[in-house]
């Protein structure tokens, strides 16, 4: 069942920005955020916003990286607590490596899917592999040597069918080593917060969970 109650596209326009939750779609005109610039409702084209107070900052911030890696409230609370626990790493890297080290955010990192959502579903569905073995669980926490792959038994399924010409045009982050020809993925690196963080406040997600 999808975490989301309300449509990928509202999510993106009450949070003021394009959390990229529906592909390619997210990329082209279409994109309701371009059309209506504007929180959803009746009086999102007209509202006058008071500025938030520090709390609603933090919960901002909180929903917009949650919403943007599909997690349900208990799963993100989860790894911050286990972020802030770690001594020997910033808590604010700690926490962005576990969410993009998840296998389905590697495999939308890959570009073998459009969107984390649409690379959950290939990963539940059995049609990746890591080290040669069929891997079933998106939350699957990927290590630095790691090889992802298509599950050999699943590579001409129709929704392969466009990948090479997909693969061509896709750049993946630096920690990951792409075989375009070979369709897999070597973990080289673990991310670092310049690659990924992107415009969200990683601050104040931490001291919204540790008050």
């Amino acid at each position: 069942m999808s975490i989301f109650t309300d449509s990928k596209c509202k999510i993106c326009r009450r949070a003021g920005e394009k959390l990229f939750l529906k592909g390619e779609k997210c990329f082209s005109v279409k994109c309701p955020l371009v059309k209506k610039p504007y929180p959803p409702g009746i009086f999102g084209p007209v509202s006058r916003r008071r500025p938030p107070s520090e709390y609603g900052d933090q919960l901002k911030e909180k929903q917009k990286l949650r919403f943007a890696y599909g997690l349900r409230e208990k799963q993100f609370a989860n790894y911050v607590e286990k972020a802030t626990k770690k001594r020997d790493i910033e808590n604010t890297l700690q926490l962005i490596r576990f969410l993009e080290s998840r296998l389905d955010n590697v495999v939308f990192k890959m570009g073998l899917a459009k969107s984390r959502s649409a690379a959950r579903q290939l990963v539940s569905h059995g049609y990746i592999a890591i080290n040669g073995r069929k891997t079933t669980i998106p939350s699957f926490g990927v290590k630095e040597g790691d090889l992802i792959q298509i599950n050999p038994p699943k590579t001409a399924k129709p929704v392969f069918r466009d990948l090479d010409v997909t693969l061509k045009k896709h750049q993946p982050p630096s920690w990951i080593e792409l075989d375009k020809n070979q369709k897999t993925a070597k973990i080289i690196a673990m991310p670092s917060l310049k690659e990924t963080a992107g415009n969200i406040d990683l601050n104040k997600i931490i001291e919204f969970y540790t008050k």
